[in-house]
This record gives structure tokens, C-alpha cells and sequence, in this order.
């Protein structure tokens, strides 16, 4: 792998950084490493990874630039409750109940069956 000047700037950069994680910082040095002519297996036992990981940030990089030392995300992104959903429990738990539902007071599990009878909204108990 060869670098210019520019790229081996970022990645030493990224290395002395606080700013960046540990895990992002080793990557960079992985691929400075490799750069400098260094072996594969050298490499892997000062980063303290295996031979397939070496590969793994090499080819990465080598892909994607910095973009490619970030970790990917493996989880679906979360389904947020919209502003006015979180404003309208906020409200509601600061009222009593009203006097059709009989309840003294909201639990968790009343005020979700109460929003999706009276608002339509489908809310988790959680």
C-alpha cells in the first residue's frame, strides 16, 4: 500500500488525536504500518489483532479513505416518537385521568390503551 503525503498526515493525525477511540486510532496505525513496508504479521502482533483484521482495515481503507476505519452500523436505526406524541404524554401524566376511565391515576399500561383509544397513537407501555 503506498500513501501521499496528505493521507499519512490524516492518519497520523488520527493516531495522536484524543479526540478520536482507541479502536479508530489502532486502525490508523494498522495502515500506517503497512505503508511503511512493514510484515503482516508484525503488524498484527503490535496492534494486537489478527491477520484477517490487518487485511480487513488495509482493504477498508484502501476503499473509503478515513470513512473506511469508522465502525459500521449493524443495528436498524431506532423508530423515534415524534415531538408532539412525547409532548402529549408529558401532558397527560401531568393531569388526572379523566373521569370516564375511572382511574385515580395513570400507570403505564392506561395511559398507552387511553392514546391509542381516544388519539389513534400506538404507543409501548415501556
Amino acid at each position: 500500500m503506498v500513501l501521499t503525503d496528505g493521507q499519512a498526515a490524516e492518519l497520523r493525525a488520527l493516531v495522536s488525536s484524543r479526540d478520536v477511540p482507541a479502536v479508530v486510532a489502532t486502525r490508523a496505525r494498522i495502515v500506517l504500518w503497512m505503508a511503511e513496508g512493514r510484515r503482516r504479521k508484525d503488524v498484527a502482533e503490535w496492534a494486537g489483532v489478527s491477520l484477517p483484521t490487518v487485511d480487513r482495515w488495509v482493504d477498508r481503507y484502501a476503499a473509503d479513505g478515513l470513512a473506511g476505519l469508522d465502525d459500521l452500523s449493524r443495528a436498524a436505526p431506532r423508530a423515534q416518537v415524534p415531538a408532539w406524541v412525547a409532548a402529549r404524554i408529558l401532558a397527560l401524566t401531568r393531569t388526572t385521568p379523566p373521569a370516564q376511565t375511572g382511574l385515580s391515576h395513570w400507570s403505564s399500561r392506561q395511559m398507552a390503551g387511553y392514546l391509542r383509544r381516544t388519539e389513534g397513537v400506538s404507543v409501548s407501555w415501556h
